[in-house]
């Protein structure tokens, strides 16, 4: 821990979370947006399903810690949602005990603090093509399929509810799109640059509409070190400095219009 103590943003979950700082990644668009505004703390893995997220829950999230996120943005469905693998072994998790883990995850995070807050991402669509294109047949006696994620997705939604807390369905956000088989992903499992402007759209929508105090919206969310310094850049008057503390750069001004 550094000694500006920000809120801390913690991504949790599968590859839909690890892969989120590649180029163009939803979870790079959020460390952007909030460069001066939070820390964005990545904790994803890539394989893994709920299963596996409960062995380490404790360890990822203790809770004496003295300083706790202020939001944790939970993803795992994906893999649980795959077929059963004839040997036993493997991701797939059977829908009850999946929303079961998720339950007991949800309730664990939101237990770190009063202000601890949960945005649960949902399973998203599959290129079913775009998987054989890409893995031939070394997927099929465990496929994901946009069925499954479809169910999986829904059940959480519904979950999310039941617990008051927030939940991006990003199975129907995704196939909005009219092109989204074709340009949402990189293998059809995994999102493209495209894929994750949609996932970082519909997650400033939720902190911009929630009544969360203190705000989570990069907005409202106030810069680290917001003085005027006689040490930035003079401005056009010769006289004064131009403070760039609250500066929004070209490319962030996109996503303004939320």
């Amino acid at each position: 821990m550094v000694g500006c103590r920000r809120p801390q943003f913690v991504l949790f979950g599968s590859s839909v979370i690890q892969m989120s700082f590649n180029v163009g990644g939803w979870g790079a668009i959020l460390a952007d947006l909030y460069a001066r505004k939070a820390d964005v703390l990545l904790r994803g893995y890539s394989g893994w399903n709920t299963r596996m997220a409960l062995q380490v829950l404790d360890k990822l999230f203790p809770k004496d810690e003295p300083v706790q996120p202020s939001l944790v943005i939970l993803y795992f469905g994906g893999n649980d949602a795959t077929k059963p693998h004839p040997s036993g072994i493997g991701s797939h998790v059977p829908l009850p005990e999946y929303i079961q883990n998720m339950k007991t995850m949800i309730a664990h995070i939101k237990g770190l603090s009063d202000e601890t807050r949960v945005i649960c991402l949902t399973s998203p669509p599959v290129n079913e093509a775009r998987i054989r294109e890409v893995f031939g047949n070394a997927l099929d006696d465990q496929a994901r399929t946009n069925e499954g994620c479809c169910l999986y997705s829904e059940k959480l939604v519904e979950l999310c509810k039941e617990m008051d807390v927030e939940a991006i369905d990003l199975w129907t956000a995704i196939q909005e799109k009219d092109d989204w088989a074709d340009t949402c992903f990189i293998d059809g499992i995994h999102l493209s640059s495209e894929g994750s402007q949609i996932v970082a759209r519909e997650i400033l929508k939720v902190l911009k509409r929630v009544d969360w105090e203190p705000s989570l919206y990069w907005l409202k969310t106030p810069s680290d070190f917001p003085d005027d310094s006689p040490y930035y850049v003079v401005g056009p008057d010769g006289k004064t400095t131009v403070n760039v503390s609250n500066h929004i750069c070209s490319w962030q001004r996109g996503w303004l219009d939320i």
